[in-house]
């Protein structure tokens, strides 16, 4: 069973540790990317005409290829993580802008006119009225964004040692070993299954009423239907 998982001196790592650098490598920039969103969608929401822009430019950003991207930031990342995460990050803002905007423009304005007569300002009415009525949204786009992140990383193969799972595929195609191919291609789609898995359960820890409301009522509603 240990010869299975038995890597190439020139990846310098274990499997284990290219699972942990893959999962590194495809979140970090997620987490960067929402960061960034987060302040840029509710400006598109405050300021109607700056929406199609912003998505504009990000469209156009997620049509550079990564490649291009990586030509461009060598000369100031090097063959570094950083070089592979930068790209990532911009690409995840094609999806997070329009799942945040999306989602906050949902809630009721009845909800933000009682919220502003109790007090709250802008900022404050934003983060615990807005977004977490908007978290489903939020979440559905967090999870495009995160398992395509983890596809992508592979990606830094082309630039040396950042490529994590990416580097054991190719090493396999090297050195003629199906063995690294499967373990490169069967671990690279199940780390995306398990990031969707949690982010799910995310999903249902911080909207319970969403799911388990829709799937306790649909029954009681289908029979009180045909009961008509």
């Amino acid at each position: 069973m240990t010869e299975l998982f038995d890597m190439p001196s020139d990846l310098q790592n274990s499997y284990f540790g290219l699972v942990g650098l893959h999962l590194r490598e495809a979140l970090i920039p997620v987490l960067a990317g929402l960061l960034v969103a987060l302040p840029v969608a509710q400006l598109c929401v405050r300021v109607r005409w700056l929406y199609p822009p912003v998505l504009w430019v990000t469209t156009v950003l997620y049509a550079v290829p990564s490649l291009a991207f990586f030509v461009i930031l060598i000369d100031y990342t090097g063959l570094s993580e950083i070089t592979v995460m930068i790209p990532l990050a911009v690409y995840s803002l094609v999806v997070l802008v329009p799942a945040i905007v999306d989602g906050v423009r949902s809630v009721p304005q009845e909800t933000l006119a009682a919220a502003t007569a109790m007090g709250f300002g802008p900022v404050r009415r934003y983060l615990q009225v807005q977004l977490p009525i908007a978290a489903p949204a939020i979440i559905a786009g967090l999870r495009v964004a995160s398992v395509s992140s983890v596809s992508l990383v592979s990606v830094g193969m082309l630039i040396g040692n950042a490529g994590a799972l990416g580097n054991l595929l190719n090493s396999g195609l090297i050195y003629n070993q199906p063995r690294l191919v499967w373990l490169s291609v069967v671990g690279t789609a199940v780390l995306a299954i398990l990031v969707d898995a949690v982010l799910i359960g995310l999903r249902l820890l911080l909207t319970p009423w969403m799911p388990r409301g829709t799937r306790k009522n649909a029954r009681p509603l289908a029979v009180k239907e045909a009961a008509r």
